[in-house]
């Protein structure tokens, strides 16, 4: 459903401004995201070092 659906219509300046404000509100999450899994991934990478580092053999996936 677009916006021009709704019975109350809004102008082309209006909408071009909701739409780049989601679109900088998905921007900001997604490189949150990134950030989120940069950190999990370098959790693992430790947890990995250390128990080959215990002698525990690991398959790859």
């Amino acid at each position: 459903m677009t916006l021009e659906d709704n019975s109350k219509k809004i102008s082309k300046e209006e909408e071009i401004g909701f739409h780049q404000g989601a679109l900088n509100t998905l921007i900001a999450e997604r490189n949150e995201l990134i950030k989120m899994i940069q950190n999990v991934e370098a959790i693992m990478r430790a947890h990995l070092k250390r128990l080959e580092e215990l002698g525990v053999k690991l398959k790859k996936e």
